[in-house]
């Protein structure tokens, strides 16, 4: 093939890299967001993505993985007529999909705009609506990523991810401000904003945030269309790298109703598992709200006094309360997502290499794959994890800044971080399931974390002296449950015992000397120089200490020192 083939070493370094520039692109775009828009704006901001995301999961998140697993197999066996068919059959059907999933999504908002804002539709409405679109455009990326990802070649994967998060950081900021001087100068002339009349310059500033929240939103669904642009056009001046001799050699054509066929059975598991991901943030942006409202009309003086000192007199004159600890958890969630977000590129590149080995029959091969795949995953994780944890409030502060609340989000932070490591892990043995075709337990395992989550949410939520900070112990709670069961299950599918102690000790002890060494340099420097230079300081005294501690005691697997292993055999897609 002509197609630039990369094996998983690789491939894992291109996604990596690639879902680096993406969160530090997001950074730029996240943090300046934060500051316009305040915790009550992000609230905004943070619901519209949790009504997004479970449809989201519906008409694009399987996809990829369903086709990746199609084109990869379909390469190993030499079927490469099939590999075009496979394509073919994607656009048309991803095209209705898409088409279903923007339509679903507005016939949606007014409903769910109405419960999750207790009366306040109309301020979320806006960025429900401006992110839409992008529905559909995401369904056609997912047909191009899932193949070139099932082709080993993840450069136009991490093309137009970077791209993506390019265009939203421009056009989202760019929106989002134009849109709080549009109504800052409506209310200079005119004492309205948006035609609404505003008795003070603080319902001035709370009534710009809709359309600023909405404005930010915006410059993601840009980012969708030009992401999808690039790949449609990548395709169609590089094309898929299948030889005419290739295609002469290949065996007589699948049905196409068969791929089909087999393309629903791969997809439908994948996409309701993460349905049951995400509906857990749906049931976050529903249930906390309602939850938190009804606990500031039971017990406001046990919440106010909780959070002495950290909410703004304004928010809380203006009854907000809820909105604002909201928005402190769309902000700390940011954070969190940083660390599954990594792994799932380890997976995304270990799923080809994976199923081919697994269509081979090559024990061994499985074996190697399945320890290294979760290792590396560890190494990357659980020292993150740590870090973000007890580093929570400082991390906040300097990222955040003292206008939005930074010891509120540290104490959700505090219990994501460690949430952080058992969805990295869990979502690594989750992409090995779907490698080896039981794409239907993970989705089984993930409504099972969704429903302890909604109960513990239940619980916890109106409980004072949990409030928000019970969302985020749930949170932890359910990813725990979906890594056990996932191991479990990997086992008994695979056969493969994997020696958790043999595969843990090594990144938890490593983890906590440098959480160790991060916290006393954060403590010293703090007293002395600006939060920034404490925490970054911090941050890389951690990873030296980290590094040096894999390196004596050999943390780091043999097959990614010395890249040996997880070469393809010459007749997957050669």
């Amino acid at each position: 093939m002509k197609t630039r083939r990369q094996g998983f070493l690789k491939g894992a370094a291109i996604l990596m890299g690639a879902v680096a520039i993406v969160k530090l692109l997001g950074a730029f775009f996240k943090i300046p967001l934060s500051w316009i828009l305040t915790p009550v704006g992000m609230s905004y901001f943070g619901s519209a993505y949790s009504l997004y995301f479970p449809i989201y999961s519906l008409s694009a998140a399987g996809f990829p993985v369903a086709i990746s697993h199609l084109v990869s197999e379909c390469c190993a066996k030499g079927r490469f007529r099939d590999v075009r068919i496979i394509h073919q059959i994607s656009v048309k059907l991803f095209l209705c999909v898409g088409l279903f999933g923007f339509t679903l999504m507005l016939f949606l908002a007014p409903p769910y705009a109405q419960l999750s804002s207790a009366g306040q539709a109309r301020s979320l409405l806006p960025a429900i609506w401006a992110l839409a679109p992008s529905i559909f455009f995401c369904s056609m990326i997912s047909v191009y990523r899932g193949f070139y990802e099932g082709l080993r070649d993840m450069v136009p994967t991490a093309v137009s991810q970077i791209l993506e998060a390019l265009c939203r950081l421009i056009f989202g900021l760019a929106f989002s401000i134009k849109a709080v001087q549009i109504a800052a100068q409506e209310y200079a002339v005119s004492k309205t904003v948006w035609g609404v009349p505003q008795p003070t310059e603080e319902y001035a500033r709370l009534a710009a945030l809709p359309m600023a929240a909405a404005g930010a939103i915006f410059g993601v669904t840009i980012g969708s269309v030009v992401s999808f642009f690039y790949l449609w056009c990548h395709y169609r001046k590089t094309g898929d790298g299948i030889t005419q001799q290739q295609i002469t050699a290949s065996p007589k054509a699948s049905e196409p109703k068969l791929l089909l066929k087999n393309l629903w059975h791969m997809a439908l598991p994948v996409a309701l598992g993460s349905l049951a991901v995400n509906l857990s943030t749906l049931a976050d942006a529903a249930w906390l709200n309602a939850g938190l409202r009804i606990l500031m009309g039971k017990n406001a003086a046990s919440l106010l006094t909780q959070y002495a000192g950290e909410l703004p007199t304004e928010v809380i004159r203006l009854g907000e309360v809820p909105s604002y600890l909201y928005g402190c958890f769309t902000n700390a969630t940011t954070l969190f997502l940083l660390i599954p977000t990594l792994t799932q590129a380890l997976g995304i590149s270990a799923l080809p290499n994976v199923t081919a080995a697994w269509a081979a029959g090559s024990k061994k091969q499985i074996t190697d794959s399945l320890k290294m795949v979760f290792s590396v995953a560890a190494l990357l994780a659980i020292p993150a994890g740590l870090g973000m944890s007890f580093l929570a409030k400082p991390i906040c502060a300097f990222l955040y800044g003292p206008q939005n609340a930074p010891g509120i989000t540290g104490k959700i932070l505090f219990y994501l971080g460690f949430a952080a490591i058992f969805s990295a892990l869990g979502t690594s043995v989750n992409s090995l399931l779907q490698a080896v075709g039981r794409a239907d337990i993970p989705v089984k395992i993930l409504g099972v974390g969704l429903l302890v989550k909604v109960i513990m949410n239940w619980i916890l939520v109106p409980m004072p002296q949990w409030n928000v900070l019970g969302a985020a112990f749930s949170t932890l709670l359910s990813y725990f449950v979906i890594l056990v069961l996932g191991l479990h299950f990997l086992r008994k599918v695979t056969g493969v015992q994997m020696q958790m102690f043999s595969l843990l000790w090594k990144p938890i002890l490593g983890g906590t000397c440098c959480v160790a060494v991060a916290l006393t340099t954060e403590k010293i420097l703090s007293g002395y120089f600006h939060i920034a230079v404490a925490v970054l300081t911090a941050i890389l005294a951690a990873v030296v200490i980290y590094l040096l501690i894999c390196a004596v005691l050999h943390a780091i697997p043999h097959e990614v020192a010395k890249k040996r292993r997880f070469r393809e055999k010459k007749k997957d897609c050669t």
